[in-house]
């Protein structure tokens, strides 16, 4: 009879001697999805225009210049007269401009800088994203894995124990009862094995689609594995920690301010404007209607030009009223989000707490699931216990080392998705995963 009681031990060992020589830890494939992940890449993309576009509000507080070119030629002839003329001209114009006071320029340059930031705020996000979701598939891949290898050691089992029933009925101290039961047990198992490997594969190929890596085999827990407890251990001080951290609150904090330099821009249309003005010209001409001497102009330039609208049908009053609504809503958004932000944080908290006690609970349960079943193989070889008890006791073993090994990728990914809640998640969170992960 297979002693079960040694399995953790072997399953263990047995990663260690076939964990393939390019096997990848879970900061190498987060690397790898960070160069190849399509939504990661374009979220990247629209960073780095947004940072474009943030610097063409600063356009309107710089000088601007141009230069004009242009020439001409004209042939004046008359019948009458018997007279022909040709002349033409050629110029130059330098001209330039620059804003001394434009209150709406400096909003809008104010809003590029906050553009900037949101923008910051929308990578960081997307770089949280990434995390998770590469840690979801890493662990997903862990979870079939361990479960192909638990239906695969319950059907060498449920084999051991049919072959015992067979050899018990041949000898008459069995019946074919018994020999039925663990036949349909082993059927079942097979039918098992069948999902759980296509299950597997299935997990290999969401992880290689998000990595870019041709077939990535993930580095399992070592175990026993010694999940560290939440710190600090207080919900309040994640809750509290995230207004400051969220790239979400940070967001709606930004389009807040965003939109009170909007009323700025919509103020500033009843106030003045003044730039300081100048050019400068060059014009070669080639005679003219009059006399056939070539001769050269050179104009130049400085001015100031005041401009100070007085009315325009009520258009800026209206205006300024709708970015001061458009303010009350951006404020709403800011405390919703806020709110949304503490919600996922506590839920996000209890889980990991949850999770942690799972992870106990189902330790107890392994170990009293196989003192179960050391004590229903000792009855059934006395004969106080019947095949099926046997066939039960192994399926609860199992059953358990599944939800156990699952329950503990749970807790690491729920640590993991708290520190996204709050907006604390960074790469280095992946870091302290990696030392559980088999060297």
């Amino acid at each position: 009879m297979m002693n079960l009681r040694q399995l953790p031990l072997a399953l263990a060992m047995t990663a260690a001697f076939v964990l393939p020589a390019q096997a990848q830890s879970l900061v190498e494939l987060y690397d790898a999805a960070r160069s190849f992940d399509a939504s990661y890449q374009s979220a990247r993309s629209l960073y780095e225009a947004n940072l474009f576009k943030a610097e063409q509000a600063k356009a309107g507080l710089l000088p601007s210049v141009n230069l004009g070119l242009g020439a001409n030629r004209i042939n004046i002839t008359s019948d009458v007269a018997e007279f022909e003329r040709t002349y033409g001209n050629q110029n130059a114009t330098v001209s330039a401009s620059h804003p001394l006071y434009r209150p709406a320029n400096v909003a809008a340059a104010a809003q590029g800088k906050k553009s900037a930031e949101v923008a910051r705020a929308q990578l960081q996000a997307a770089d949280q994203d990434l995390i998770v979701r590469v840690s979801q598939a890493y662990f997903d891949v862990l979870a079939a894995g361990d479960n192909v290898d638990f239906v695969k050691a319950q059907k060498s089992a449920v084999s051991e124990q049919l072959a015992s029933a067979k050899r018990n009925f041949e000898v008459g101290t069995a019946t074919i009862t018994d020999t039925r039961e663990a036949q349909a047990r082993f059927d079942l198992v097979l039918a098992q094995e069948i999902a759980a490997e296509n299950d597997l594969r299935v997990k290999k190929v969401a992880l290689d689609q998000l990595t870019g890596k041709d077939r990535a085999e993930p580095k399992p827990l070592t175990v026993p594995v010694v999940i560290a407890p939440v710190i600090p251990n207080d919900v309040n001080a994640w809750v509290a920690e995230s207004e400051q951290q969220s790239p979400a609150v940070r967001q709606a904090q930004l389009g807040l301010e965003v939109a009170q330099l909007e009323t700025q821009k919509a103020q500033a249309g009843n106030k003045p404007t003044l730039d300081l003005t100048g050019s400068y010209n060059v014009t070669l001409n080639n005679g003219s209607s009059n006399f056939a001497q070539d001769y050269r102009t050179n104009v130049a330039q400085v001015g100031l030009g005041l401009n100070w609208p007085l009315f325009a049908g009520f258009a800026i009053q209206n205006r300024i009223k709708e970015t001061l609504s458009l303010e009350d809503k951006s404020r709403s958004d800011l405390e919703a989000a806020k709110r949304n932000v503490a919600q996922a944080t506590r839920t996000a908290f209890f889980g990991v707490e949850s999770g942690l006690g799972q992870v106990k609970a189902l330790e107890a349960a392994e170990a009293s699931s196989q003192s179960a079943l050391d004590a229903t193989q000792l009855g059934y070889q006395v004969g106080v216990r019947i095949n099926i008890d046997v066939l039960n006791a192994q399926t609860a073993l199992f059953d358990t080392k599944a939800k156990l090994a699952k329950a503990r990728y749970d807790v690491l990914l729920a640590t993991l998705k708290l520190r996204q809640a709050n907006g604390t998640l960074t790469a280095d969170d992946l870091n302290a995963i990696n030392i559980l992960l088999i060297k």
